[in-house]
């Protein structure tokens, strides 16, 4: 009976610690950063990844992009950006039990192409700013390099810090760990 609390109060830590991490992390939108050099697509990652709650999971990034929005205002791509971070949680569900430096790096990598792509997708569909061809296409996928390179940047940055953080976190702070941790290490 003691052990079953034990595992219901580490659970309790690791998402509190988890959703307070995003928390800090959230707050980051809104200091001054370069165009797309932001923490909400590794927080998506993460959240997807650490979070037991499938719910709270998807939920907590999309407030977390919500709260700066409020601010600066909504645009015509704000659901896609925000289907776009779905996805990115999508991705952290299959780091779930699962966390390697490779996995989380590739996870990353997948995360930011897919925002990329689905972003300058939108741009191209419903600003009109480049013709509905194939040629315009490519141009705006073209001219949106430079913004996939922050993108890139920002992603690799928070989810090292992200998920770095929460592993020393585990590491050493015993109530973190899942109890088959804790039991292979007595």
């Amino acid at each position: 009976m003691n052990h079953d609390i034990s595992a219901k109060e580490s659970l309790l830590y690791r998402t509190l610690l988890a959703l307070f991490v995003i928390f800090l992390a959230g707050a980051l939108r809104f200091t001054p950063h370069p165009q797309n050099l932001t923490p909400i697509g590794a927080i998506a990652l993460f959240s997807g990844a650490i979070i037991r709650d499938r719910r709270i999971a998807f939920v907590f990034p999309l407030l977390a992009f919500f709260a700066r929005d409020l601010f600066i205002g909504y645009h015509k791509l704000t659901l896609l950006v925000c289907a776009s971070f779905l996805i990115n949680v999508a991705l952290g569900l299959l780091l779930r039990n699962r966390r390697t430096v490779g996995r989380i790096s590739l996870t990353t990598l997948a995360g930011s192409i897919q925002f990329f792509l689905v972003t300058n997708f939108g741009v191209w569909l419903l600003l009109g700013t480049y013709p509905r061809t194939s040629a315009g296409l490519l141009t705006c996928y073209l001219v949106g390099l430079p913004l996939f390179g922050n993108t890139l940047a920002g992603d690799a940055l928070y989810a090292t810090l992200l998920f770095g953080g929460y592993a020393l976190a585990e590491r050493f702070v015993p109530a973190l760990r899942l109890s088959s941790e804790r039991a292979s290490l007595e």
